[in-house]
């Protein structure tokens, strides 16, 4: 019985492995600041490009992605068709609207 307690209590002195919830904290505390910078802010975003494209109607002045200015004419479920010259109209798909303009700016320019 005494032989056996050396190897007892070397047994009870053997370091523990790290915590593993203190080795995945860095990377959990790097995924949380990815969420906030990157993550919300796009879906923020896209959220309100939504709402815009939702709520655009006939008369209202725009920007398309390209960079052509209009009025809309019609509204449809993916085209908007959009007069960017007396008696010139474009038919451009909903998603390259990017900007509503306020009213009166085209006639201002």
């Amino acid at each position: 019985m005494i032989a056996s307690m050396p190897f007892v209590l070397a047994q009870a002195a053997a370091p523990q492995g790290p915590n593993s919830l203190l080795t995945f904290a860095p990377l959990l505390v790097l995924f949380v600041v990815f969420y906030f910078v990157m993550i919300r802010p796009q879906m923020k975003k896209q959220k309100e490009t939504r709402a815009m494209l939702s709520a655009l109607a006939r008369g209202d002045e725009v920007v398309t992605s390209g960079g052509v200015a209009g009025k809309i004419e019609e509204v449809g479920d993916s085209f908007t068709t959009l007069e960017i010259a007396p008696s010139v109209k474009i038919r451009v798909q909903k998603g390259a609207i990017s900007q509503v303009l306020p009213k009166g700016t085209l006639k201002n320019s």
